[in-house]
């Protein structure tokens, strides 16, 4: 660490990441983010699932290089005592330890809470499934669509002829990693007052339930099950996406101000008179007619040029950009939304940046994702084994 960079906020915290896949992952990355010490435990030879996940950068996942910089890698089979027991050492002095499997399989490896929590009563173990620990779905494999469907979101996504629709995104495992830190943090600072740690939980469907926001409280208040609006909102117009010139433009006429200086840059005043339109009920009862009004004006000028002018107003709006436009985004760009690292094997990459600034104790790269077992030895010679030792664990298959 530079002598005049300070600590970062979780330095000096030792996380066991003992998941693969996304969720755990992500959730691993982001605290490793923060300055935590991550230590990934991978099986020999296969390593977590997404390493063989494609595309790849010269023979690296690029799947997993995304979820997985600030960490180190050791191979342990675990499915061996002797695996399981260098597993145990790295415990006893962990500060958190996260897993993904499904309730029984930690059992009969005997890695579940009850297990470790022996070994190390200050252990923050947090569980990541898709599901949840208990319930008839608890043992099922769950993946990230799956998930989305059982939740509801994909029944509000997308437009009514469509039929239901994913997100675009793997979101579930993204915002269940999200949810897994928030928590893990939570336990962290609670263990200040009380000297202990806890067990936490979460899960795909938990996380995603967790979203579904105005849509539960639509059905809530109401008892009407929402539907499919496309890129409309549900309770708000005009709220959605319009076509221009040469493309589509996003435009969000949230408050009533709004939707007054919109008809005046529209050069239609004359529709905050109209009976259709005049209260956000209204508009939102009538967003078609408003539509194809609002649109017959808009393709006159190209998207950027609405940007501008309607900006320039108060009213919320913006493009709608591919991914390969997101990183060259002038304000994405300004916000270091795009990092780059070096690899070693895979050369210079590109990373998305940190979503959360802190101005003291900034995140950082401080290491690359791993190669698969990169960190083994260094790790198991902090355990005091010695270089026979190591020797013979991997010529038994233990790492």
């Amino acid at each position: 660490m530079h002598e005049n960079r300070p600590e970062q906020p979780l330095s000096g915290i030792k996380i066991v990441d003992l998941t693969s896949a996304l969720s755990g992952p992500y959730c691993a990355m982001l605290l490793g983010d923060m300055g935590a010490e991550v230590i990934k435990i991978e099986e020999p030879k296969a390593g977590d699932m997404n390493r063989k996940s494609g595309p790849f950068i010269k023979g690296e996942g690029a799947y997993f290089l995304y979820a997985n910089r600030n960490k180190k890698s050791i191979t342990l089979n675990l499915q061996e005592e002797k695996g399981r027991a260098i597993l145990y050492q790295l415990v006893k002095d962990a500060d958190i330890f996260i897993e993904n499997f499904r309730p029984r399989v930690k059992e009969r490896l005997r890695i579940d809470y009850a297990t470790l929590r022996e070994m190390n009563p200050r252990l923050i173990y947090c569980s990541i499934s898709g599901f949840g620990q208990t319930g008839p779905w608890a043992e099922r494999p769950g993946f990230d669509q799956i998930a989305q469907g059982m939740s509801g979101l994909m029944s509000v996504t997308g437009f009514p002829e469509s039929g239901p629709t994913r997100v675009g995104v793997a979101i579930g495992d993204s915002v269940t990693g999200i949810f897994a830190a928030y928590g893990i943090l939570s336990a962290l600072y609670e263990r200040e007052k009380s000297g202990l740690g806890q067990f936490i939980e979460t899960s795909l469907l938990e996380g995603l339930v967790a979203l579904l926001g105005f849509q539960a409280a639509k059905y809530f208040s109401s008892g009407e099950t929402p539907l499919r609006q496309g890129n409309d909102h549900a309770t708000f117009a005009p709220y959605g996406t319009f076509r221009t010139k040469d493309g589509h433009i996003n435009i969000a006429a949230g408050t009533p101000n709004m939707w007054e200086k919109l008809c005046v840059v529209l050069g239609v005043d004359d529709l905050r008179n109209d009976p259709r339109f005049q209260t956000n009920p209204d508009r939102v009862k009538n967003k078609e007619a408003l539509k194809e009004i609002i649109e017959k004006h808009l393709v006159r000028k190209n998207t950027g040029e609405w940007i501008e002018i309607l900006n320039k107003e108060g009213i919320a709006s913006g493009p709608i950009n591919t991914v390969d436009q997101v990183f060259r985004d002038g304000q994405v760009l300004n916000q270091k939304m795009l990092l780059e690292v070096d690899h070693s094997r895979a050369g210079r990459i590109k990373m998305i940046g940190f979503p959360v600034k802190l101005g003291r104790t900034p995140c950082r790269i401080a290491v690359p994702p791993p190669g698969l077992g990169q960190n083994t030895d260094e790790i198991l010679k902090k355990l005091n084994y010695s270089e026979q030792e190591i020797k013979e664990l991997k010529q038994s298959g233990i790492i």
